[in-house]
């Protein structure tokens, strides 16, 4: 993520950096009038660029899982390609204000003439200027939104609806008021190429067009509750699955104006387009959802997407596998995956960590996959009996490969104790956030 951050940022930079080195400005010019409109450029180019790489990424682009680790990291890198964007647009702004305050201290000597435009371009222009005012408004409104955590995630999903109009104007924005010299220059083909990128993504996803390719549909076949905040839902997808790796997720709609929800798939491949999810009441969605799910309810499934898999695991590392609450349904599917074949499996330390083992529904299970796999020892951790995993529990960890899937405080808590201790294992973790 942070490396296609800081190239993109790169980039513009230096196709900037081109630009002002072989500007030449009026005789007179005052240097600080000269450095506010270059400072308004670059600001302006690194804000529609991220916001061009934010829009892109939110087609769900699979051919990048690999490079970025994941639709998980390619979402992390959407969403802080988004809050840079807005940063940047906010910047943009504020030195386009600071106009007054030049003319207050140095005055208007020294002011850079403004391009000449005349008819039909000139309203063009015009209206390009107060649209993208008016867009950064919106955006910087979004912003907040999204950063705040308590504010409803379908009140939020519809108003997210919005960005790809919100974006489109600021295109048409950066396309009209770039500098006339830009589009002869490295400056304007890197524009050019930004611009493309994210109107092809907002015109995806007005047009419905994201994540289209890899639907399928099916009906929901069975309906269990193990638990009171544990929903088992088992679909039947008649059409257009593609076969999933053990760990990988999906987007799944249960119901049309609720839309789209990730869900872990925790059920291997058996070749019949059946798949099961487990869904723990966490949110102002789920938990309501049992209620309103039946067999025989139609259900669509995009995906599967994801580098969760068992199949990435070094077969020369020694494996440690750690599920905190309904983390534990990747580890589910790649135990049942295991079955046919023992031989095949992994030598691992499973630790599952549990609020209260005598009630959790998942211990049963995960006990009766591993007898079958005698190289998988399970290890389970009863908060309630006091039995939390710490990092120093986890035997071997120093040259080990650690998979981890489940609360974000106890993977920093893990890492931190990790680190205290000189041990840098590769730890994998999915970073999945919708928002």
């Amino acid at each position: 993520m942070k490396t296609l951050l800081a190239t993109l940022v790169a980039l513009v930079g230096i196709a900037w950096g081109w630009d002002a080195m072989n500007a030449i400005h009026p005789a007179g010019a005052h240097p600080l009038w000269i450095a506010r409109q270059e400072a308004l450029y670059l600001s302006g180019l690194l804000s529609i660029a991220m916001m061009s790489l934010a829009m892109f990424l939110a087609t769900r682009p699979v051919w990048l899982e690999t490079p970025l680790g994941g639709m998980d990291r390619v979402y992390r890198t959407h969403k802080w390609a988004g809050i840079l964007a807005v940063s940047f647009a906010a910047t943009h702004w504020l030195i386009e204000m600071a106009s007054d305050i030049l003319k207050s201290t140095i005055g208007r000597e020294g002011r850079l003439p403004k391009e000449k435009f005349s008819g039909f371009l000139e309203i063009l222009r015009d209206l390009a200027e107060e649209m993208g005012e008016w867009a950064i408004y919106a955006v910087l409104a979004m912003l907040l939104i999204t950063l705040w955590k308590k504010f409803p995630y379908r009140t939020w999903r519809l108003l997210h609806r919005a960005m790809p109009v919100l974006y489109l104007m600021l295109a048409f924005h950066a396309a009209l008021l770039a500098p006339r010299d830009y589009w002869a220059q490295p400056a304007g083909a890197l524009l050019a190429l930004l611009l493309a990128a994210g109107t092809h993504g907002a015109l995806r996803s007005l047009l419905g067009g994201i994540g289209r390719a890899r639907e399928a549909t099916g009906n929901i076949v069975a309906i269990e509750h193990p638990s009171d905040d544990i929903t088992t839902v088992r679909c039947h997808l008649a059409r257009g699955w593609r076969a999933h790796s053990p760990g990988q997720f999906a987007f799944v709609t249960f119901e049309e104006r609720e839309g789209a929800h990730p869900f872990t798939i925790a059920s291997a491949d058996r070749g019949d387009g059946t798949i099961s999810f487990q869904i723990k009441a966490l949110g102002d969605y789920t938990s309501g959802l049992a209620g309103r799910l039946q067999v025989g309810q139609a259900v669509r499934v995009e995906g599967p997407y994801g580098r969760f898999d068992i199949a990435r695991c070094d077969t020369k590392a020694r494996q440690i596998w750690i599920a905190g609450g309904i983390g534990v349904t990747p580890f589910l599917a790649w135990l049942e995956s295991l079955q046919a074949r023992p031989e095949q499996a992994p030598a691992a330390d499973l630790h599952y960590c549990t609020r209260d083992r005598t009630t959790d529904a998942f211990v049963p299970r995960l006990e009766t996959l591993c007898v079958a796999l005698p190289g998988v020892r399970l290890h389970v951790h009863d908060a309630r009996q006091g039995a939390t995993l710490k990092a120093a529990a986890l035997d071997g960890a120093k040259h080990a490969e650690i998979w981890f899937c489940g609360p974000r405080g106890l993977a920093e808590s893990l890492r931190h104790g990790l680190r205290a201790m000189g041990w840098h294992p590769r730890f994998h973790q999915e970073a999945f956030e919708m928002r």
